[in-house]
């Protein structure tokens, strides 16, 4: 069972902190780990550092937004953005209900421009705001009861809270983690970087990358993709 207190152990050995036989300080691994931490903190938010997608859902009630992060309404750890989103219409007999997605909204700016904002008839855009410590989900029109809400985020990369915890994450980021935490800890001990640490991580993180892309199939505006060849003195499509 792999432990962070093993891995920057290994981290502090290969980048030249610790040598053969050595054993690292209660104040060397208590500052290593503040370091994979964050570190971790910023693989969260990138999409090809993360192995999963979840989906999870509330029913609508009519209301204008929706709280997500812990003790939201949808309550998990606040997701910095949505990847994806698609509203469920309802039926009596719970069968063949139809999913119809939701076109997400990147900025604030372009929510400001819708006029009606509290029309509720069928939803077709959904607002994200990222807001800390919990965000805030704008979904519009806005959906009544015959609705429920699903929103698609970034499973959360593990969180470690302590030396001894277990490691729970695909096996491929065991040395992408002891290989880019041992470049970050050459600098705190007054070391310059190492090229075959930073290139060994470099190449641990495309492996981790490569296993997690998910690449969605593209999508094109209809007009975009019709039939004939368009006569610029007529301005019409023969």
């Amino acid at each position: 069972m792999t432990t962070p207190a093993e891995l920057i152990t290994l981290a502090l050995k290969q980048s030249g902190v610790l040598g053969v036989g050595q054993t690292a300080s209660a104040e060397d691994m208590n500052d290593a780990f503040k370091l994979l931490q964050m570190m971790l903190g910023q693989w969260q938010v990138d999409r090809f550092m993360v192995f999963h997608l979840v989906t999870n859902s509330i029913l609508c009630t009519g209301q204008q937004s929706y709280t997500i992060g812990p003790g939201g309404n949808i309550n998990i750890p606040r997701p910095d953005r949505i990847s994806s989103a698609f509203v469920r219409q309802l039926t009596q007999a719970q069968t063949n209900q139809a999913d119809y997605p939701l076109t997400i909204l990147d900025a604030r700016e372009d929510y400001n421009r819708i006029v009606l904002k509290e029309q509720g008839t069928w939803p077709v855009y959904l607002f994200y705001d990222s807001g800390f410590p919990m965000g805030t989900l704008y979904p519009w029109s806005i959906p009544d009861s015959q609705f429920e809400l699903f929103v698609t985020t970034y499973a959360q990369i593990q969180n470690f809270t302590t030396l001894q915890q277990a490691f729970n994450l695909p096996p491929q980021y065991e040395e992408a983690i002891m290989w880019n935490l041992a470049g970050r800890l050459r600098p705190m001990y007054g070391m310059q970087p190492d090229q075959t640490i930073s290139q060994l991580a470099l190449a641990s993180l495309s492996t981790v990358k490569g296993s997690n892309t998910q690449i969605p199939r593209m999508q094109v505006d209809p007009i975009l993709t019709r039939t004939g060849t368009y006569n610029p003195y007529s301005d019409q499509v023969n």
